[in-house]
Order: C-alpha cells, then structure tokens, then sequence
C-alpha cells in the first residue's frame, strides 16, 4: 500500500521561506509521479507542481512560478517543494499526492494516493 507523509510545515513570516518533504513507501514500481497541491480551508484545492522519475517538473500555479521549485530524490524516495518569498496568501495545508505513470512529462491530474497533508501558515 502506497503511503505519502509531508513535513516541514510551520509558521513563517513574510518572505520567508519553508522546505516541504513528501516521504513515500510501498510503491510496487518505479514509475510514478508525485505532485504537489494546497488547500485553504473553505476553497477549493489549489494544484501547484508534480515531478517524474527522471525529474521532468511541471508548475501549474502562476503565483508559484519562480518561488516554487520542486525537486525529487529517488534513492531517498522523497520529493521536496522549496518555497521562497513566502507571503500570507500562501497560508494553507499542503498535500503531496502520487500517481503510477510512465509518461516522460507530468500533468495535476488523476492523481490517486494522498499524504494526510502539512500546514503553512504565513504572518507578521
């Protein structure tokens, strides 16, 4: 069974920074992408970046493009998302989320496994 824990969320102040971790285990293959979304309590879920095997990225939220940066460690099964300049409206919870793929780029759907999630929370 394919379980998914994040870490490294916490309280930040404005414009600073957070690494998020997405440990994964039970995988039966090799091939899978991890993604990353968030979700403000009341809204819908936001999706922010997913990551192939080979380390192919793709980031969907604009508001993340240039302070978001996703990253993959295979031998350590872990996926991290660096975030810069953190600002309020980056307060949410944080969840990582896998999918089975062979596909050489990555897309924020369909994905089927979920971490219980990680919350960010920004403020002076």
């Amino acid at each position: 069974q394919v379980q998914l824990v994040e870490s490294g969320g916490g309280w930040v102040q404005p414009a600073g920074s957070l690494r998020l971790s997405c440990a994964a285990s039970g995988f039966t293959t090799s091939s899978y992408h991890i993604a990353w979304f968030r979700q403000v309590s009341g809204k819908e879920r936001e999706e922010i970046s997913c990551i192939t095997e080979s380390g192919s990225s793709t980031t969907v939220v604009d508001s993340g493009k240039g302070r978001f940066t996703i990253s993959r460690d295979n031998a350590k099964r872990t996926v991290s998302l660096e975030k810069n300049n953190l600002q309020p409206e980056d307060t949410a919870i944080y969840y990582c989320a896998t999918k089975t793929s062979t596909a050489s780029v990555c897309n924020l759907q369909q994905y089927n496994s979920w971490g219980q999630g990680t919350q960010v929370t920004v403020s002076s």
